[in-house]
């Protein structure tokens, strides 16, 4: 583990380049892709870097100050620094407007298909807290996702342990795609050819080799980072998530040193970063894209055009999910956030609140849109 000074290109936000073209297909949105917004621009940082390690033939992984302050911008306690003025907001809107705005040109993208729904926990279904353990959802929020599962097929796809996350969502009729999409559960009434021998309701665990190896370092993190005050680690089962967001700035180097330290002995595991936290994952090629990816091959929409993919979700790694999605021309993203960001979402949300006002006038557009064909 080394820590050095570098200068480093830091791209504040960058274009998303639109999904290859495929033959006699139509546009699935009427606007252009993300793109950059005319206020953003590349600029030279000098950053501290710390190097925190990396898996064979991946190169060195390394975490900057800069990148761990920008990691949770939203939080009520973010300097006002960190918020971009007026105008690039307005940009940024143009690129990715309000879901809430664009609601009936969305459910018109549904016509003759299937919409699938994927909600990201944390931030999406739940306010951000400074607690992990205490990152409750609403009963209002649980009754719209209880309402939406009835009329389209929903999982629950986050960076948590998937009996975690089971606990806060509480919703027996869910998928659920613990740790990144490393642990996905179905409903038993969807038990079929896929699911894993000897536990029918499991349908994928590609990282289960990791187990012993995650519970291993989950230790050692602990006894490493328990001198930190605010610190925090966390058991996800199929990953290791290192909580920085009560640890007082000038420590936040420290803290990634130390998970250096430990991670130098585990050359099968990566790092990345979400919203002021550190993942510790297996190095496999799945994330909760390829969970997306999965989830809608369980549920017999592999390869059809019948299907409208939604995914709402508000970390970094919801990104992947994103991009998965733009690059099958099917579907969309939906970013929540308060702020501009670099996405690949179509999309966009302020909160939770609005998270839920968008789900119940789903559930409502169906509702009516079911009766109307019934009485024809």
């Amino acid at each position: 583990m080394t820590t050095q000074n570098v200068v480093v290109q830091e791209a504040v936000t960058m274009a998303v380049p639109p999904p290859a073209a495929v033959p006699n297909s139509s546009p699935m949105f009427p606007y252009p892709p993300p793109r950059a917004s005319p206020g953003y621009a590349r600029k030279k940082s000098f950053l501290k870097m710390v190097d925190i390690g990396g898996a064979p033939n991946s190169g060195r992984i390394f975490v900057s100050l800069e990148s761990m302050r920008a990691s949770s911008p939203t939080h009520l306690k973010a300097p006002t620094a960190l918020l971009t003025d007026d105008d690039d907001r307005l940009s940024w809107m143009r690129d990715h407007p309000s879901a809430l705005n664009m609601f009936e040109e969305i459910v018109g993208m549904s016509k003759g298909k299937q919409i699938a729904m994927f909600l990201d926990y944390d931030g999406t279904l739940s306010p951000i807290v400074d607690d992990p353990e205490v990152a409750f959802m609403s009963e209002a929020m649980r009754e719209a996702v209880r309402d939406v599962a009835q009329y389209f097929p929903t999982a629950i796809v986050s960076g948590r342990c998937k009996d975690k996350v089971f606990g806060f969502v509480q919703l027996a009729e869910l998928y659920y795609a613990g740790s990144h999409g490393m642990d996905i559960q179905g409903p038993e009434a969807s038990i079929g050819s896929k699911c894993t021998r000897g536990s029918k309701s499991v349908l994928f665990q590609p990282a289960s080799e990791f187990l012993l190896m995650i519970d291993e370092v989950y230790k050692a993190l602990v006894e490493k980072t328990k001198a930190i005050p605010g610190a925090k680690v966390e058991n996800n089962r199929f990953c290791v998530s290192v909580h920085f967001r009560c640890v007082d700035e000038k420590r936040w180097v420290g803290l990634a040193e130390q998970v250096g330290s430990v991670l130098k002995g585990y050359p099968k595991l990566r790092v990345t970063q979400g919203r002021k936290v550190l993942e510790i994952r297996p190095s496999i090629k799945w994330d909760k894209g390829k969970a997306l990816e999965f989830l809608l091959d369980s549920l017999g929409f592999a390869d059809s055009e019948d299907v409208l993919p939604v995914y709402i979700g508000d970390d970094r790694t919801d990104e992947d999910a994103f991009k998965v999605l733009r690059e099958r021309g099917q579907g969309f993203g939906i970013l929540v956030s308060k702020i501009p960001k670099d996405t690949s979402a179509s999309y966009s949300l302020r909160e939770p609140l609005e998270v839920m006002e968008f789900l119940k006038r789903l559930v409502d557009w169906k509702r009516v849109s079911t009766k109307g064909r019934a009485r024809v």
